[in-house]
């Protein structure tokens, strides 16, 4: 299909997909930067007569909301919505006070001592103790449990969590201890410079143990199934129905702050169909693809949000299974496909939503460096661009290698209309530009696409990744070989000694560290070609002007929603 055709055809991308708090899918509506959306404003601007409902759209199911075994977009953004840790995002992304009130680090930054509020109980009444974030995050490193996050986010952080997860000491011996019900003492590993962030994360909110002990395999499966201690609770939840309602959490310790009463949810993956329910009041927010922002870039409601969610594609480099018999193992026959595309083109024209390429895997805007504060993706520059001569003379050097003359991989993506739209135009630009390839695409529900890649049976994946902190470890450490969001077979020596470097002895020492991360990342692009970076997206949306005070995250969840309101229609 000719490029002019695509223009018309895809769109708006994609959101999609991704992988803890990360792993990101979907293309529902969007949200802005770090800014607080709908503009200025306070509540009381919706007067005590405006109805505080909001009714939004996901971009699909939420897979679970068990906080140990959570690891994507969807379960985070609702986990946040109604749990609370130690601290909760607010606005510009910075961390302020949750069921801690504060807390103290010694001075080898080794020991971490939490004061949490006497104030703060679940919603059947329970109290929030130290002991909920004990059980909770020694559960999630417990291996009986099988948490995917538990140990990639805890490992090497918190004082024996990988020992504990590889069963050599007893889960009693993780780092973390209730000195009493509000006192709650970490101690690391090794000082971690982003720890007080990981508080804000999902995998490290509490659990009411006797209400998870009580419900068993059956924890989290429903509504009923869950007790909350956050601003917003679920009043209708069961999971496959495509719709969910969210309502003010009375027994919230900080109740008097929240605002709206109530959320209603549905999935709609069709953006035609999201459109249709906003002009019809519906619903009050709707993502655009790129073939409607041209028709609503002028409305009123129009709105770019840029974010910090970066794609690219995934290759397997050990399955081997799939029809290439696994080719993606050649260094040749990756660097081809990842120079293939035209993804420049992709973002402006395609996308048309303010989404820009990425030829890194740090997005632009997210790591300062610790004395110049010049952006992290400026100073690596552009390591993968976009060039066809030179992808198609690495492409014949790849199958001369491989001793074949032409390859069939399977490509494998999400099935929501943009992301098919994507699949669609990836598939024609590299069947077009590399002779021989065939494209096989694979597309399938995002949880379905989770399943797959923790199992590593694809080939080529359309992945995204969203950041779980504000530190460039949360990138460069997805490549670590055999963590847990590896799961592609990628493995480096170097890069892995340079890892243990900056985590280690360099911790306390940012400058050095930082130029080791960006060190990391040309090894993994310029000389391993291990991705393919795609692009870095934004989102262009409808949103009503009376929606106010929802946060757009930098990571975790997407959306912060507890200083939400609806101001006057």
């Amino acid at each position: 299909m000719k490029k002019s055709n695509w223009l018309l055809l895809v769109l708006a991308l994609v959101l999609s997909m991704f992988l803890a708090a990360c792993s990101t899918g979907g293309d529902s509506e969007g949200s802005e930067g770090s800014d607080s959306e709908g503009g200025e404003g306070t509540a009381e601007e919706g007067g005590e007569s405006t109805e505080q409902v909001l009714n939004l759209i996901n971009g699909d199911e939420i897979p679970s909301m068990d906080p140990s075994m959570a690891t994507d977009t969807y379960a985070f953004e609702f986990l946040g919505a109604t749990m609370e840790g130690l601290y909760r995002l607010g606005e510009g992304g910075k961390p302020v006070p949750g069921i801690a009130k504060d807390h103290t680090v010694s001075d080898d930054a080794l020991t971490w001592t939490f004061n949490l509020r006497d104030d703060a109980v679940w919603s059947n009444g329970d109290p929030v103790t130290a002991n909920d974030f004990v059980y909770a995050w020694q559960r999630a490193v417990d291996p009986a449990t099988g948490s995917e996050y538990g140990p990639y986010m805890m490992g090497g952080v918190i004082k024996n969590a990988t020992a504990v997860n590889k069963g050599e000491v007893p889960v009693d011996q993780l780092g973390v201890t209730a000195k009493d019900d509000h006192t709650l003492v970490v101690e690391l590993e090794k000082p971690v410079p982003y720890f007080e962030s990981l508080t804000t994360f999902g995998t490290f909110l509490p659990l009411n143990q006797a209400f998870v002990e009580e419900q068993g395999d059956a924890f989290a499966t429903d509504m009923d199934k869950l007790v909350y201690n956050g601003p917003f609770k679920f009043t209708e939840w069961n999971p496959g129905d495509g719709d969910w309602t969210l309502e003010k959490n009375p027994d919230y310790w900080d109740a008097e702050t929240v605002k709206l009463e109530k959320m209603n949810f549905k999935v709609v993956k069709d953006t035609a169909t999201g459109i249709n329910a906003y002009e019809t009041g519906e619903v009050d927010r709707a993502g655009l693809s790129a073939d409607f922002v041209d028709q609503y870039s002028t409305h009123e409601d129009y709105k770019i949000q840029e974010e910090t969610t970066v794609f690219w594609l995934k290759f397997n480099q050990v399955w081997k299974d799939g029809p290439s018999n696994g080719a993606l193992a050649n260094e040749n026959i990756r660097r081809a496909i990842s120079m293939a595309f035209d993804k420049q083109a992709l973002a402006e024209t395609i996308l048309n939503n303010g989404s820009i390429p990425a030829t890194g895997v740090v997005p632009l805007n997210f790591a300062p460096h610790p004395e110049t504060g010049e952006d992290f993706r400026k100073i690596n520059g552009d390591l993968v661009t976009s060039d066809v001569e030179a992808a198609k003379e690495a492409w014949q050097k790849g199958l001369e290698e491989l001793g074949v003359d032409s390859l069939t991989v399977e490509f494998l993506g999400d099935d929501s209309d943009t992301a098919k739209n994507m699949n669609a135009y990836l598939k024609n630009q590299l069947e077009t530009n590399l002779e021989g390839l065939t494209v096989e695409l694979k597309e399938v529900p995002f949880e379905q696409r989770l399943d797959l890649d923790t199992n590593m049976t694809y080939e080529i994946e359309f992945a995204g990744w969203g950041p779980d902190y504000l530190d460039p470890n949360t990138w460069l450490n997805l490549w670590e070989t055999g963590g847990g969001n590896n799961m592609m077979g990628y493995s480096n020596p170097e890069y892995d000694a340079l890892l243990k470097k900056a985590n280690n002895e360099l911790a306390l020492k940012p400058v050095e560290r930082f130029e080791t991360f960006l060190e990391m990342e040309k090894i993994l692009l310029e000389e391993d070609a291990a991705v393919a970076p795609v692009y870095q997206r934004a989102r262009a949306l409808l949103v009503k002007p009376y929606v106010k005070g929802i946060l757009k995250n930098p990571f975790g969840p997407d959306y912060e929603y507890k200083w939400a309101y609806k101001g006057e229609e």
